[in-house]
């Protein structure tokens, strides 16, 4: 049963009024209550849904906050890479406590929370099942980085790391042909040949619906993510890893199957 429902943003707004905020469509107060909506706070949401819940929930806040956050955009009151200071800055989170066989799950934007609802605590383990259903894999943890920087044009880089990542997934060093993997690269390499940023081809072009993409898959290990680091960092001048990139999400990933 849900504690604290969010309220859907209207879509009829023009570009007159104000753009959505956090406290129109949720019960929250102070500095958050006046922060528009902005879209990668949807996307961080978006993100740690998955990683804690194993997808986006219908009508939480993650999907409420894709709403408003599409309104705000497409009414030109915010920039499609724009972030909230209190997102930015505290973060965004989703925790889950089984309490009495309830699975009690709070998300918090900063240090307010914006959704607690109660699931039952039903077993996700299977006899025979190949790996633990809880685990995060590496299609999922390439669709999170499609939401973290899906705007970003891809780069050689990037397309190194998803072809460690396809190549750690399936167990095959051969790039399927129409693959995440060698469609990475030939976007790099077109990417390189254009001139205008919007004919680019970006991140989550290619890595939208990754899972289903994919010869196989599997959960992300700390080896898979040292792999797929070390192919970005050797594509890149500066020998970093892009924040919210392949190889970020994949180091998140591990982090999250480990400490499970």
């Amino acid at each position: 049963m849900s504690q604290q429902q969010p309220r859907r943003p209207q879509a009829d707004q023009s570009p007159q009024q104000e753009p959505i905020k956090y406290g129109d469509v949720f019960d929250v107060s102070g500095k958050l209550a006046s922060n528009p909506i902005a879209p990668r706070d949807a996307a961080s949401m978006q993100v740690a849904e998955n990683l804690v819940l194993g997808q986006t929930q219908k009508g939480g806040p993650a999907a409420v906050m894709q709403s408003a956050a599409t309104v705000n955009q497409r009414a030109g009151l915010v920039n499609r890479g724009a972030v909230s200071d209190i997102a930015r800055d505290q973060g965004v989170t989703v925790t889950e406590t089984v309490i009495d066989g309830q699975r009690v799950i709070v998300e918090a934007v900063g240090d307010q929370i914006v959704g607690q609802y109660e699931q039952p605590d039903v077993p996700k383990r299977s006899p025979g099942a190949i790996f633990d259903p809880d685990s995060v894999t590496i299609g999922e943890a390439l669709e999170a980085t499609a939401l973290t920087v899906g705007d970003k044009p891809v780069d050689q880089s990037d397309a190194a790391a998803i072809y460690a990542a396809e190549v750690r997934a399936s167990g095959n060093n051969e790039i399927k042909l129409g693959g995440v993997g060698a469609t990475a690269q030939s976007a790099a390499a077109h990417n390189q040949r254009t001139m205008f940023f919007a004919d680019k081809t970006t991140i989550s072009d290619v890595l939208a619906d990754a899972t289903t993409k994919l010869p196989g898959d599997k959960p992300v290990t700390r080896e898979d993510a040292e792999g797929v680091i070390s192919a970005e960092i050797r594509n890149k001048a500066d020998l970093r890893t892009t924040p919210g990139g392949v190889a970020s999400s994949m180091a998140a990933a591990a982090r999250f199957n480990q400490n499970k």
